[in-house]
């Protein structure tokens, strides 16, 4: 029976440190996600500046990458 209640105690204690780790991983993630969000905001607002401050560049810009993936996608 001593045996048996130490097996439980064991396991009891092997599944609060996988919770435990579990909780810290999934915090760490969240944390990291709002990072991304954070940065992915700014992003946005800057070449919403520079398309702001610069339309006819921001216009020439977009030619160019249309025209490169263009030719990049047809195989030529």
């Amino acid at each position: 029976m001593e045996t048996l209640d130490n097996a439980v105690n064991t396991a009891h204690e092997a599944v609060d440190k996988i919770s435990a780790a579990t909780s810290q991983a999934a915090e760490a993630l969240s944390e990291k996600g709002q990072q991304i969000k954070n940065a992915e905001k700014r992003m946005m607002d800057n070449c919403s500046g520079y398309i702001r401050d610069n339309p006819i560049s921001s216009i020439g810009i977009a030619v160019a990458a249309g025209f490169l993936l263009s030719s990049l996608l047809s195989g030529r």
